[in-house]
């Protein structure tokens, strides 16, 4: 409501009759145009209206539905034309919660969403619906606490993106008629009974402990299998067995720098010439010693 252009005018009109009273010197037969002159000013001081580019009105003239009143200056008739509502066209968020509701499995949450809406059909937002902005918020609500009751909390805490999609399109199909689209719904927050919090994070726990125990137990087979494997094969040749056995005291020498007790039939089984050699720096390759390292 343009307030102030119409303080403006009625301080104009006044003005104007206050200079045509001076002019004429009062004049009795003057008198009623002065009168005039006040009365048609605080008319028209009622007659603005200021609605802003993000708004809409809906003016009423004698009490029916006339027109929708887009953004600018309108002009109405006082006492015949009325602008009853200002309704706000911008995306509009809402916050709903549902509190202590069980879920298909009987569990009893506390859930906070947000719900992001738009009106784009004022005449509908205020003729068919007494108080839209509490009207959504019920129904967003309501509608929370069915899709709650219809799931189970596994799906509510993994998957949240079907929950919301289901929100948006449930809730959006109850406002279309009022005039209201949808645009999202988000689920903030899912609170469930603490002690029921503490047995999900043991559980979890126990779970991740059996897994590292399986892979442990298959890592072990793995190894298992390859010292098989690595068996058969120094089972086949002697050798390869001796110069294995050659290798591990070379590396365990060189890397302690410490003497080293071999039992006597192991000494024997690794053949004394080869150990010496290794002892040495020397290292078989193929049949034949190589030359000492370093």
């Amino acid at each position: 409501m343009l307030r102030g252009s119409a303080n403006i005018v009625t301080a104009l009109m006044l003005l104007a009759a206050l200079i045509i009273s001076v002019v004429l010197d009062l004049a009795v037969d003057k008198l009623w145009l002065t009168i005039g002159v006040f009365v048609v000013g605080v008319y028209l001081a009622g007659s603005p209206r200021l609605i802003r580019e993000w708004e809409r009105g809906v003016l009423l003239r004698l009490g029916k539905y006339q027109r929708i009143v887009k953004p600018g200056i309108s002009w109405v008739i006082p006492g015949i034309d009325a602008i009853t509502s200002i309704v706000d066209m911008r995306v509009r968020s809402t916050a709903f919660s549902a509190e202590k509701t069980l879920t298909r499995d009987t569990v009893p949450v506390n859930v906070d969403a947000v719900l992001f809406w738009i009106v784009n059909d004022a005449e509908k937002a205020i003729l068919e619906v007494e108080g839209y902005l509490k009207t959504i918020t019920w129904a967003a609500q309501t509608t929370l606490r069915d899709v709650i009751g219809r799931s189970e909390l596994v799906r509510m805490i993994s998957d949240r993106e079907s929950l919301d999609a289901e929100l948006q399109e449930t809730i959006d199909a109850k406002t279309t008629e009022w005039g209201i689209t949808v645009q999202s719904v988000e689920i903030r927050d899912v609170k469930i009974p603490g002690a029921l919090e503490d047995a999900m994070s043991r559980k979890a726990q126990a779970d991740r402990e059996k897994e590292a125990r399986i892979i442990l137990a298959e890592s072990e087979l793995l190894v298992a299998e390859q010292m098989e494997q690595a068996a058969n094969v120094y089972d086949r040749n002697s050798h390869a067995m001796r110069l294995r056995a050659m290798n591990m005291t070379y590396e365990s020498i060189k890397e302690r720098g410490a003497l080293m007790v071999v039992p006597s039939g192991m000494a024997n089984a690794m053949d004394p010439g080869l150990v010496g050699m290794a002892s040495m720096g020397f290292k078989y390759e193929g049949d034949e010693p190589s030359e000492p390292r370093g």
